[in-house]
């Protein structure tokens, strides 16, 4: 097995000093090549999970094995992008993805990688333009040639497309979908997004929260590439949204109790 998650627990102190479980005996294989969503509600500790894999945070108990070596901290076969792109302001589109490269290679290689990345996320007219001449949906695709031109055998992606509005969003999960068949990484993908988690995944991973626990491993066996509506994908959307529901509730009470305790 390419990724193996055993027995991962992940508590937290709270500021009483109680011990509050985040993640609670988490089991999950995953192939070489497959793509993977990570789907719950806020608080299920989805990100946290993630972060676990990559290295960057440690879990309380359990281990994480990625083709069969433990993970302990941040490697090269692990390959991060957030949420927010976390691009240099200083530094134009072609830097910043040079950037983690400078170490692994020469300058004329570096370039010619970070050029090869630019023209997948079709963004190769656009290398001397800075961060801030860059909408949100660029920006984002300059964080995954980033990402890629370290060429890891994992991409780990938090919410990458979760601030951009639904039509960028679409052409980028057109865009993904067409990078993943054409690099054969092994993706695991953290959304909160129904619709998004079945157009892009060959399994969902649904989770609950209080404590985080996985509630059903979901292979998604409709043909690829996925239209929004088709008949399949209203159908399971409606099933997952039915093992959602609960949690979804136990998170608004919650939010009510403590909006209600100010």
């Amino acid at each position: 097995m390419f990724i193996n998650i055993s027995n991962v627990n992940k508590q937290y102190a709270d500021k009483n000093n109680h011990q509050v479980d985040i993640l609670k005996d988490i089991n999950l294989e995953i192939d070489k090549g497959e793509f993977v969503s990570i789907l719950g509600p806020s608080g299920c500790g989805k990100s946290t999970l993630l972060s676990i894999v990559a290295g960057l945070t440690g879990a309380t108990s359990g281990e994480i094995l990625v083709e069969g070596k433990r993970v302990e901290k941040p490697g090269k076969d692990r390959g991060m992008v957030f949420q927010q792109a976390a691009l240099f302001p200083w530094l134009n589109v072609i830097e910043n993805v040079i950037f983690p490269l400078k170490k692994e290679m020469s300058k004329k290689q570096a370039e010619s990688e970070a050029r090869k990345y630019l023209q997948m996320v079709q963004l190769g007219n656009y290398t001397s333009h800075y961060p801030h001449e860059l909408s949100g949906g660029m920006q984002q695709r300059v964080a995954i040639a980033r990402a890629l031109a370290m060429d890891p055998d994992i991409l780990l992606m938090d919410e990458p497309f979760g601030a951009l509005d639904e039509q960028t969003r679409s052409r980028l999960h057109d865009q993904l979908e067409t990078i993943w068949t054409e690099t054969q990484k092994t993706i695991v993908f953290v959304t909160h997004s129904i619709s998004e988690s079945i157009k892009l995944s060959d399994r969902i991973i649904v989770m609950g929260t209080k404590p985080g626990i996985i509630l059903k491993d979901i292979k998604v066996e409709i043909p690829r590439p996925r239209q929004e509506h088709k008949k399949e994908m209203v159908e399971l959307e409606e099933f997952i949204i039915g093992l959602l529901k609960k949690e979804i509730d136990k998170v608004i009470r919650e939010e009510l109790a403590h909006e209600s305790a100010y």
